[in-house]
């Protein structure tokens, strides 16, 4: 479920709203937004961690492998495991298989299908002509959080969580990439990186060239610098402002 999905079928009163959207950004970030698990509101934590534990050994892995006569489920998960360590970094198919003493083919072939199969999330990165920009590998993000800390065996507080930056633009990635899909909006989602290291979390491109550079912030104190070469709108997203400035994207 996208967050408005969440908020179109909630019973909260107009004065409460802006708290549960508020509140909602931390469930989603540690449980995720499976419908079986957002709507089942008498689940114990355990419970949650076992019903997701379910999902990613059924739907994610086994139904996932074997549609795709996949050879090796413990590749399949090993690779995801990865994946989900490096959240919010470029990923590299070399690297992941080597340190998996894997074949680089399979693996960047069982991306595509993790991809192709809403699990995965790709950001490539934007090119220019200009010398400044430089990457050969994408970001990886999930769909759902709760499957991405599954994997990495992680449910506490995001406060104490080392990767709550990560976490959190995973969310803001996800979010806006669950828009764009139910809206059927034909704009291209990309990250860009420049070689002094300097870096936009998101850019939206349209058909006729139309740029939004996007910084994501965990909070809202923080300064925001635009660095984005080409004409563009510039938008903060945080943890207050997220829901109105995703709604206002598309």
């Amino acid at each position: 479920m996208s967050i408005g999905e969440c908020v179109q079928n909630s019973s909260v009163p107009a004065y409460e709203m802006s708290n549960f959207k508020y509140n909602l950004q931390s469930k989603l970030q540690i449980y995720g937004a499976y419908p079986e698990i957002y709507a089942n509101t008498e689940l114990s934590e355990v419970e949650i961690i076992n019903l997701l534990q379910s999902i990613l050994d059924t739907y994610v892995l086994k139904d996932v492998v074997n549609i795709y006569n996949l050879k090796d489920e413990k590749l399949a998960k090993d690779i995801l495991t990865k994946i989900a360590l490096q959240i919010g970094s470029e990923v590299s198919v070399r690297e992941i298989a080597k340190s998996l003493n894997a074949n680089e083919t399979t693996v960047s072939n069982y991306i595509e299908i993790f991809i192709k199969n809403y699990i995965l999330i790709p950001l490539p990165s934007f090119k220019t002509n200009m010398r400044r920009a430089v990457s050969e590998n994408r970001k990886l993000f999930f769909y759902d959080l709760g499957i991405r800390n599954i994997l990495v065996k992680d449910f506490r507080d995001l406060n104490i969580r080392p990767d709550k930056r990560g976490v959190f633009e995973n969310f803001i990635v996800s979010e806006i990439e669950k828009r764009r899909k139910n809206l059927d909006i034909k704009e291209t989602i990309y990250f860009y990186r420049e070689y002094s290291g300097a870096e936009v979390d998101i850019v939206l491109e349209d058909y006729k060239k139309n740029y939004i550079s996007i910084e994501i912030k965990v909070s809202e104190d923080k300064k925001s610098k635009d660095i984005f070469p080409i004409e563009h709108k510039f938008i903060v997203l945080n943890s207050k402002n997220y829901f109105q400035k995703i709604e206002e994207l598309f």
